[in-house]
């Protein structure tokens, strides 16, 4: 448990070299909110230091926030005012502006972020969200087994083998499909679920055994998660930041994110909202000097996209914060506005 003054010392410190990557003890009592003495504020450091919460990376180096102190920062300290006046009219230009596809609005939205933060923006689109079932088919390849055909309105086709349960007669499944073709063709797919157990399980439950376990198979088959597209803008912003002036280790993080299968892996389901993966918490080890800062976006209480900041650790977390949460909020408003 840190006093108010370790707290209030930490949060400058922080705030100092988010700004600008040196930090001392003479710097930080200069600050108007801060009023103790250079020595004062040097013992303070190093009991920081013993708690783990500021490090000292080299030997002439001074000290600096450590991933748990970053940690603590963004959990306890960070202010959040909302963002700027000149944020909120480039916001409000953006949404202003007619755009007829849903991948305008995302690619836009990216490369809007990485122009606002200087960092590096990864936002995942909904596939799902403007794709559309156009049929559905199940083939018997066995007494206990069949391959699933979903077709999207998009032309693309999936192949699934599924398993039929013990019990469960073909005949009944067929019956199932048909009706489903009949009901489903044209529903976005993040709504299958729903018309599924709102329009058609009633009627089903008349006439077909084992109604329940039919349908709990049929919505895995066709709502299987589909790859997101990933759209990203400013990863060249890295390259200015002092952290990565090493060669090696900007290659390693650009490479990185140049490959759709790897970025997937820092977007792992989680808890919807804010979420802020520091250094080491993120997945791969070619970021762990790098802050992830995730929101998601929704429509209807489905989750239908991430919006993400790549950044040095020595981020501008409020501000980054504020944005994602006013942005994602505004892209959900938009979809309401849309898909009615």
């Amino acid at each position: 448990m840190l006093s108010e003054r370790q707290r209030m010392i930490l949060n400058a410190i922080i705030d100092d070299y988010i700004r600008s990557p040196t930090v001392g003890s003479r710097s930080i009592s200069k600050r108007g909110d801060v009023t103790f003495s250079p020595a004062t504020i040097r013992n303070e450091m190093a009991d920081l230091e013993e708690l783990g919460l500021l490090e000292q990376p080299h030997t002439s180096a001074g000290r600096i926030p450590s991933i748990k102190g970053y940690r603590y920062y963004v959990d306890h300290l960070v202010t959040l005012d909302g963002i700027g006046d000149h944020d909120a009219r480039k916001l409000r230009t953006f949404f202003a502006e007619k755009m007829n596809h849903w991948e305008d609005v995302i690619g836009h939205a990216a490369t809007i972020l990485s122009q606002m933060t200087n960092y590096t923006s990864i936002v995942l689109g909904p596939e799902m969200f403007s794709t559309t079932l156009k049929h559905f088919q199940l083939i018997p390849i066995g007494d206990a087994s069949a391959v699933a055909i979903i077709v999207a309105n998009t032309g693309h086709v999936e192949h699934r083998t599924i398993s039929i349960p013990d019990g469960i007669a073909m005949e009944d499944i067929n019956k199932v499909v048909n009706l489903l073709n009949e009901k489903l063709s044209g529903v976005p797919f993040y709504k299958v679920k729903s018309v599924l157990h709102s329009e058609i399980a009633k009627e089903l439950s008349r006439y077909v055994e084992h109604c329940e376990e039919i349908l709990a198979l049929l919505e895995q088959t066709i709502t299987e998660e589909q790859e997101p597209k990933v759209y990203l803008s400013g990863a060249s912003n890295m390259l200015t930041q002092p952290e990565f002036k090493d060669v090696d280790k900007a290659k390693s993080i650009l490479g990185m994110l140049e490959e759709t299968q790897l970025l997937m892996q820092l977007f792992q389901p989680g808890p919807g909202g804010i979420q802020v993966k520091i250094g080491t918490e993120n997945a791969l080890e070619a970021i762990n000097q790098c802050s992830l800062i995730t929101a998601t976006y929704s429509y209807e209480g489905q989750s239908l996209g991430t919006i993400g900041i790549l950044g040095p650790t020595r981020m501008e977390y409020g501000k980054v914060i504020s944005l994602l949460n006013y942005l994602s909020k505004d892209i959900a408003s938009m979809m309401s506005r849309w898909y009615k």
